[in-house]
């Protein structure tokens, strides 16, 4: 069915469908049971302490054979530690993203890990292609979580990046059904990331509150901020409130900073926390109204994917 499919023979993977590492929700739960149905399962090491990952790992290998990778956020804590830990666990694949990919993409490639970056623009792109990366996911401003500054979309994103490089490219950013696939893949794309599905999957680690939540918010609930410092897409509550009426009346970063304080990803995502916490996720997620099996989110996609196709252009 994919036969040929770059992405599906870079990752030696069944479908060309890619769990994004989320924070707080990418544990090896999550990761096993995706993996498991034929797509790529990644651990989200951004919410994670080095030991935390280590284990993560170990259990991911000891509940499946199939490919799996890291998300690595590179300006996060402890990223020297991680990026050992990854080292020395031979994790096959490594996601990098929210940082300069020359830091630590030669080093995964020299050990024979695949690299995938995650970039929001073309001169991102340009980066991650001198840097060596194997693939390039192009995230666009509908993505949940941290954030591109210049708010491209993914239909006006992919063709760009797909202009700049060969290299096997990844759409992410409101991607979450069969119909996403076909029409990322009408515009340049391998394949497809799938973040805020996969969030409130059985699997997710996430809070209940935090996966009930998603499946009753409408279009306009998801808003992007903090520009000023690292711009995020999360759910509208009392806190982001806050934050964006300071904004608004010109609230310097120090002050913002210290409104976000610390935290607050844990306290909304994994602690349930809804008007204190951050509630990350995409503007796709006006669309998702059920909480499901990471296994059957795969094979939705897939069989949705194939029958939207025959549809389009039918055999004669």
């Amino acid at each position: 069915m994919f036969r040929n499919n770059r992405i599906c023979e870079l990752f030696s993977i069944q479908y060309p469908v890619i769990q994004a590492g989320m924070v707080w929700c990418s544990g090896w739960k999550l990761a096993c049971a995706v993996s498991n149905a034929g797509a790529l399962g990644l651990i989200g090491g951004g919410s994670m302490d080095p030991v935390i990952l280590k284990e993560h790992i170990t259990k991911t290998r000891s509940h499946t054979a199939k490919p799996f990778g890291v998300n690595l956020p590179m300006l996060g804590r402890d990223i020297e530690a991680k990026v050992e830990v990854i080292l020395r666990e031979n994790v096959p694949v490594v996601f990098t993203s929210a940082g300069d990919p020359t830091a630590w993409v030669p080093e995964f490639k020299k050990e024979g890990i695949k690299v995938a970056h995650v970039v929001p623009g073309t001169k991102n792109a340009l980066k991650a292609i001198d840097a060596g990366a194997d693939a390039i996911v192009a995230e666009g401003f509908e993505a949940g979580g941290h954030n591109g500054r210049d708010e491209t979309t993914t239909m006006v994103l992919l063709p760009l990046i797909r202009s700049v490089t060969s290299l096997p490219l990844i759409a992410a950013g409101g991607m979450y059904s069969g119909r996403s696939l076909l029409a990322a893949m009408a515009l340049g794309a391998d394949a497809i990331q799938v973040g805020s599905r996969f969030a409130i999957s059985a699997e997710s680690s996430a809070h209940e509150n935090y996966k009930n939540i998603v499946t009753k918010i409408k279009e306009g609930d998801t808003r992007l901020i903090l520009k000023k410092l690292v711009p995020v897409r999360l759910i509208r509550n009392k806190f982001a409130d806050r934050i964006i009426e300071a904004d608004e009346k010109g609230a310097s970063r120090t002050v913002l900073k210290e409104i976000l304080g610390s935290g607050r990803e844990k306290l909304g995502i994994f602690e349930g926390d809804l008007e204190e916490g951050e509630l990350e996720i995409g503007q796709v997620s006006a669309i998702l109204d059920k909480i499901e099996s990471a296994a059957d989110i795969v094979n939705d996609i897939v069989n949705e994917y194939i029958s939207v196709k025959k549809q389009i252009a039918p055999q004669e």
